[in-house]
């Protein structure tokens, strides 16, 4: 039997409208937003049907939107169980609920949490993020080295051959842009982000998450779930939750866990929830595997 690897999306795939149709067509999934609802505390269904885009935008809200998207998904699909999981920063979230190491209602309210953590950050250690196509990894490091006389600034996710996002203060991250494109990249392009994430500029949010991890109850994973810090599968409560804390102020290692996946034997990728940023990452990384995404209501029975 073919092994089939899940993938959840992070911050950045979300848009206006998401959801919706789970919502109008299943009552399961009115069931999983209304409690969602109730939870929170708040209407995150209304913002993640309605917006408007400033708000879903938020990062307080992205980042529980997306995690309530994908989660809806993951537990109406009727097809073939993932042997593995992953997701990318945020989307751990959804692997590790998926893999039943978390609770919904404790990993929704981690990612609001998360997410209200990492706004507040960013307004306290303002930075920004930048994407780099076409350089070497081992070149990128050097190039944040060389600029980190600036301020701070380094590669924070890999996300498959020749793209690499870096992330740190201002002045470091423009350093490094100048640099890259100095040293013959491809293409950079300044991110339009709140903060700078999987940076050291994270630190305050980690310590607030590392609190709300240390009282949430971590349970074994059923399958394997590769890690965003270390690209390796984890399944031990204890190394869950080290691992999430760490997270924030570190690099994701996309790329590596894409191939990781595959020699582990995944032989199909399948990103659960919205938009179609993973599957092109997949594609950038592993050519030959079948990728396809499940979004919308008529996805989860195939």
């Amino acid at each position: 039997m073919e092994k089939i690897a899940f993938l959840f999306p992070g911050q950045g795939s979300q848009y206006v409208g998401m959801g919706k149709d789970l919502f109008d067509q299943s009552a399961k999934a009115r069931e999983i937003f209304d409690q969602a609802d109730a939870l929170l505390g708040f209407k995150l269904s209304r913002i993640c049907f309605e917006g408007p885009e400033e708000e879903l935008r938020q990062t307080k809200n992205t980042q529980p939107a997306i995690f309530l998207h994908s989660t809806a998904l993951s537990m109406l699909y009727r097809g073939e169980p993932a042997a593995m999981a992953a997701g990318h920063s945020l989307g751990e979230y959804s692997a590790l609920v998926y893999a039943g190491a978390l609770t919904f209602e404790d990993g929704l309210r981690l990612v609001r949490l998360r997410g209200e953590l990492m706004q507040k950050a960013g307004v306290e250690q303002p930075g920004t993020m930048a994407a780099i196509v076409g350089l070497e990894p081992s070149l990128v490091g050097e190039i944040c080295c060389e600029a980190w006389e600036m301020g701070i600034v380094q590669a924070a996710n890999f996300n498959s051959p020749g793209q690499i996002v870096i992330s740190g203060s201002v002045a470091g991250v423009q350093r490094a842009m100048v640099l890259s494109r100095e040293r013959g990249a491809r293409m950079v392009k300044e991110l339009p982000v709140s903060g700078a994430f999987h940076s050291p500029l994270m630190e305050s949010a980690r310590m607030g998450l590392k609190a709300a991890l240390e009282r949430t109850s971590v349970r074994e994973a059923s399958i394997p779930v590769y890690a965003n810090v270390t690209a390796k599968p984890v399944r031990k409560a204890e190394e869950i939750r080290e691992l999430l804390y760490q997270q924030l102020t570190s690099p994701v290692r996309w790329e590596e866990i894409i191939v990781n996946m595959a020699a582990d034997g995944a032989q199909s990728f399948l990103e659960v929830g919205p938009g179609k940023v993973l599957q092109g990452l997949v594609k950038r990384i592993r050519a030959r595997v079948e990728v396809r995404g499940v979004e919308k209501l008529g996805d989860v029975a195939t």
